[in-house]
């Protein structure tokens, strides 16, 4: 029996949450096309695998059976298909780099001009994600090494080297009281309301709306986007304010938004992250040192 891993997907998500709702929400589809999906992996199986209530989705004996192998199953899936990508990467000399947003800022060129003389032949494909993906495909094996705006969902599980640090500011909309000032202390934006990441993105978006700093005041949301023009687009509209690097002064200037500094918030820090499999790869090792030497002005080395 051939079973897609879309099914088994979205089966582990119903199981792990309990709700098609909830689950729908997590995997962007909708909860008819979900609850159609669920009923065709029981078709294929030839068994119910949940038993459904106005308290959720509650698992049946063989769908607690199928729920015990599916992540297994699933990190197996994955692995061969990192894999089988980082391969045909090699072959045709190509190195999948994510990142969000303006990477590793004005180093970013170096870092890729770098690379090209240390791996000659060799091209660097800038992968862009949006926001509801703050590991830019590292976490999914979309790519094969990130530049990343840190903190990440399940960083623990990735490497990190810190590239380098800056401020954080505040981006308002042009007409708001506050936009004339030189710097805004954060606790005068706390009962603001925020231009928030998607929710799924936990930490990230967290980090985002400064929760650490706010000591348990509310948070709140005016509007939530996933791209950097949506962002603006609400914050110019005056839909919310929101936090950023201090380089988004740089690459997202736009007419009616304009970006003061902010006091009382810790600063941003930019890395380079890989997975502990990647550990041992020459290529990913040789981007990661390109990295470090292009933000610290180390001399380059000459190509192995």
């Amino acid at each position: 029996m051939d079973v897609d891993t879309r099914l088994l997907r979205y089966f582990a998500a119903v199981a792990e949450l309990g709700s098609l709702s909830r689950a729908a929400e997590r995997l962007f589809v909708s909860q008819p096309a979900l609850t159609k999906q669920v009923r065709r992996l029981e078709e294929q199986l030839g068994s119910p695998l949940f038993l459904r209530s106005r308290n959720g989705m509650a698992l049946t004996e063989a769908g607690r059976a199928l729920a015990a192998r599916v992540p297994s199953v699933l990190a197996g899936w994955d692995e061969v298909v990192r894999e089988t990508r980082v391969a045909a990467g090699r072959a045709a000399r190509v190195l999948r780099v994510g990142f969000i947003a303006s990477a590793a800022n004005e180093a970013t060129q170096e870092i890729i001009a770098e690379f090209g003389r240390r791996r000659p032949g060799w091209r660097v494909d800038m992968r862009q994600a949006a926001w509801s993906n703050p590991t830019a495909g590292l976490a999914d094996g979309e790519v094969d090494v990130a530049l990343l705006r840190l903190p990440v969902p399940e960083q623990e599980a990735l490497r990190v080297a810190v590239l380098f640090s800056e401020p954080r500011w505040i981006a308002l909309a042009a007409g708001h009281p506050l936009a004339g000032r030189e710097v805004i202390d954060f606790r005068e934006l706390l009962d603001e309301p925020f231009v928030a990441a998607p929710a799924e993105t936990g930490r990230w978006r967290d980090y985002w709306l400064a929760a650490e700093e706010r000591q348990g005041h509310p948070v709140r949301v005016g509007a939530v986007t996933d791209q950097p023009d949506d962002w603006l687009t609400a914050i110019a509209n005056g839909y919310g304010i929101a936090l950023g690097p201090e380089s988004n002064a740089r690459f997202y200037a736009r007419p009616g938004v304009v970006y003061r500094p902010v006091s009382g918030v810790s600063p941003s820090e930019v890395g380079v992250a890989w997975t502990p499999a990647a550990d041992e790869d020459p290529v990913v090792r040789e981007f990661i040192q390109c990295c470090l030497d292009s933000v610290r002005g180390t001399p380059p080395r000459s190509p192995r």
